[in-house]
């Protein structure tokens, strides 16, 4: 049996990156994923908001997105929002996962694809877990577990296309109960899917994006099309993340916003701090280190959003949904949207 520093279980972006850096701290690093490619399995749109490009230099981005446009569920007159700066990318998931592991590798961790978790073949000091909203390692080191998830499908393909990028955002809650559907067109490639409440959704998911497809214009595939999904979990940070066995990164520590369900930018911040801490715990032995992995920063940044998104899941009819675009139009309306979507 083979004897690491840190086992770090799942090869998403958040795990990935806290393998790297732990490896370059100079520790024994492991990484399992039980997937057998990381260009399969993908749960993630890929969208990148602006604080992460400015802090993080990524590669296999897609143009940049500076436009928004916000429909009701009868989808007439969208409030469009313009920004003057580079608000979203698109990244190509497949190409950022096998840069991270290329360079995770290079840093001296060890990644083994298809292989599960618990293993036989892998005894750790320290584990984290990076697998995901259900993460089996919450459940094996007896920490907190997502219990409010939204599901998603989306598909992916490349399109022909001179329009300006545009982030197209649908509110329906026949589509997408609790949440929204969506097109993203970046002159690149297309991104149409739809999430919500699954003991709220009509019809099988495929069937929903099927009827989104058949209302709403979106362009034409100019190649394969690719479809992806999952679980996003948006009841916030959980409270129990860290245990002297243990701790969670990204989406199975619920590090995603609770309105938005974006977790890239939260992924990359939380493993940075992930691997700080393990590195001092592992070095020091002491436990009080591990009291710094309890995320309330970001548990105070997503507060208000909670409180959004606790809203958001009691429109049950589009004729709720229609009047709060009202107050969107307004100027204060389009304010508090701009600081919500590119903040």
């Amino acid at each position: 049996m083979d004897t690491v520093d840190v086992l770090v279980v799942g090869a998403g972006l958040a795990g990935l990156n806290t393998a790297r850096l732990l490896a370059e701290a100079g520790l024994d690093v492991a990484v399992c994923e039980r997937r057998t490619s990381l260009a399969t399995g993908i749960r993630t749109t890929g969208i990148f908001v602006r604080r992460t490009l400015t802090d993080y230099d990524l590669p296999h981005l897609g143009p940049a997105v500076r436009r928004v446009l916000l429909y009701p569920p009868s989808l007439r007159e969208p409030v469009e929002l313009v920004s003057t700066r580079d608000e979203f990318r698109v990244g190509d998931m497949a190409g950022i996962y096998a840069q991270a592991v290329e360079d995770a590798e290079r840093a001296g961790a060890q990644v083994a694809l298809n292989a599960g978790y618990p293993g036989k073949a892998v005894n750790a000091r320290f584990t984290i877990g990076a697998d995901g909203a259900r993460s089996t390692v919450a459940r094996q080191l007896g920490l907190d577990v997502n219990r409010r998830l939204i599901t998603g499908i989306e598909e992916v393909y490349p399109i022909r296309t001179g329009s300006t990028p545009t982030f197209h955002c649908v509110i329906d809650p026949r589509l997408a109960p609790g949440y929204l559907a969506w097109v993203i067109d970046d002159g690149e490639h297309a991104h149409v899917g739809l999430a919500g409440r699954a003991d709220r959704f009509t019809a099988p998911l495929p069937q929903l994006l099927q009827r989104f497809r058949d209302s709403f214009p979106t362009p034409a595939p100019a190649g394969p099309v690719q479809r992806r999904g999952g679980p996003i979990p948006v009841g916030g940070l959980l409270r129990r993340i860290v245990s002297p066995d243990g701790l969670l990164v990204g989406d199975a520590a619920g590090a995603v916003s609770p309105l938005t369900a974006g977790g890239l930018d939260p992924c990359l911040r939380m493993s940075e701090l992930a691997a700080s801490v393990t590195f001092d715990y592992l070095r020091s032995g002491n436990r009080y280190v591990l009291e710094h992995y309890d995320g309330a920063a970001l548990r105070r940044r997503y507060r208000i959003r909670s409180a959004m998104r606790r809203g958001l899941s009691l429109v049950r009819e589009p004729g709720l949904a229609e009047p709060t675009f009202a107050g969107l139009r307004t100027p204060l309306g389009q304010a508090a949207a701009r600081r919500i979507l590119f903040t």
